[in-house]
């Protein structure tokens, strides 16, 4: 018994020392992280565009430090997706900096919903950069899919591939059709899953009319919105 209780003191103390070293790692590593990864063509989403998208991916965008838990948002942000992109995505780090790289990597491939070393950095990240490059980041690396072949990143190349058309030139319609994508591009593809996308469209849709709200914290699927 004596041994499980100094177990139990233990772990909390190994935690929050884990939590602050990957703190103290994205801090120092931020810079070089920004600068290894790929360069983004930005793309200035008009007001109501921004409006939709955050409606549906992260009401609370401009409030939180980086974490927020919302109705029909879960624990994701746009924030937190950055992180995991620009710390844990493809861009990799030198020297030490690369071996702490490698093992978040490994701890988010194990854990990721409950990975709270990328939560940290998520704290980080909103620490170091704007919401409005956040919010351009995200827009131009979110990824949307394979489409003839080739993987779409950002919701410019969407418009391009599914709609043959610029971001800007893209109908309300025609960009919610592209932001219901992004919860699972692949399952919500408009070519090979149209009755699933257009469910999703039109409970967002439902969504941002006011006629329905998300039923809880976790209902990103707007259950509530079906038609």
């Amino acid at each position: 018994m004596r041994r499980l209780r100094k177990v139990w003191f233990i772990l909390p103390i190994l935690l929050l020392a884990y939590l602050a070293v990957a703190a103290a790692w994205a801090w120092t590593a931020f810079d070089d992280a920004l600068r290894a990864a790929p360069a983004i063509e930005t793309v200035q989403l008009s007001d109501r565009q921004a409006a939709i998208l955050l409606r549906v991916e992260d009401p609370a965008f401009y409030e939180h430090a980086g974490l927020s838990i919302g109705h029909g948002q879960g624990v994701a942000t746009i924030t937190s997706a950055l992180a995991r992109e620009l710390f844990l995505g493809d861009a990799r780090l030198d020297g030490a900096q690369g071996m702490f790289q490698s093992l978040y990597r490994g701890v988010f491939a194990c854990c990721k919903r409950v990975d709270l070393g990328r939560d940290v950095m998520a704290l980080v990240l909103d620490a170091r950069m704007s919401k409005r490059q956040q919010l351009a980041r995200y827009t131009a690396t979110i990824y949307m899919g394979r489409h003839e072949g080739r993987q779409l990143k950002g919701l410019a190349q969407a418009a391009l591939g599914y709609l043959g058309k610029p971001l800007e030139a893209a109908s309300e319609d025609e960009f919610v059709r592209l932001v219901a994508m992004i919860k699972a591009p692949n399952h919500y593809h408009p070519s090979r899953k149209p009755a699933a996308l257009a469910q999703r469209v039109a409970r967002i849709q439902a969504l941002l009319s006011g006629r329905c709200e998300a039923d809880g914290w976790f209902d990103t699927e707007f259950r509530a919105c079906a038609p």
